[in-house]
């Protein structure tokens, strides 16, 4: 399971498009940082130049509608954050399989994470320190979570067999377990 934010060099998947906005960490972007969970107390990774982690950018009194953004840079001394909006710029990132956190009932799951399948901003408990992105439209404590995007190939993985080449079976979908697994996978913004 990652404990911080995505930071590979290969964090991009799409040669743009790009909207790059600047924010204050504090104030615009969450879940990140002490304390930021929905029970108020769970923490998650904090910023830092080099992680690209996909936030809600906006007050959380508008959860669900709140726009959505990946983090391209990030200057600790001045908390700004550059933010790519774009729809349709492509990155990685771990994905939780979560359907539902339950309510009472068992949780959810999807065991197959496929292309077009939609991942929300989602700021549980349940997800690990680098991970803000689950498959589930509600939080454990069942507000909205803003729509992220959609998974996606990922740019070395199409099935390219008519032409030859390394890439001759495509890798989605992907099949985990009827469990929480968080997944690193290719996601488009909305």
């Amino acid at each position: 399971m990652p404990v911080e934010f995505y930071s590979g060099t290969d964090w991009e998947e799409s040669s743009g498009p790009y909207i790059n906005l600047m924010y204050d960490g504090s104030v615009d972007l969450w879940p990140w940082g002490i304390n930021c969970e929905s029970d108020g107390a769970g923490d998650k990774d904090l910023l830092a130049d080099g992680l690209h982690p996909c936030l809600a950018i906006g007050d959380k009194a508008n959860r669900a509608t709140n726009d959505v953004g990946v983090m391209v840079t990030y200057n600790a001394a001045a908390d700004l954050a550059i933010m790519n909006v774009a729809q349709n710029f492509m990155f990685k990132a771990y994905v939780a399989n979560v359907l539902t956190y339950g309510g009472g009932n068992p949780a959810t799951f999807d065991t197959s994470l496929a292309v077009g399948d939609p991942v929300y901003v989602d700021d549980s408990p349940a997800l690990t320190d680098g991970v803000t992105l689950s498959r589930s439209p509600l939080n454990a404590a069942g507000n909205g979570n803003p729509l992220a995007g959609y998974i996606d190939y990922p740019q070395d993985a199409y099935a390219d067999f008519p032409v030859g080449g390394p890439n001759c079976a495509s890798s989605m979908p992907i099949t985990v377990a009827n469990s929480f697994v968080e997944t690193l996978v290719t996601v488009k913004l909305a």
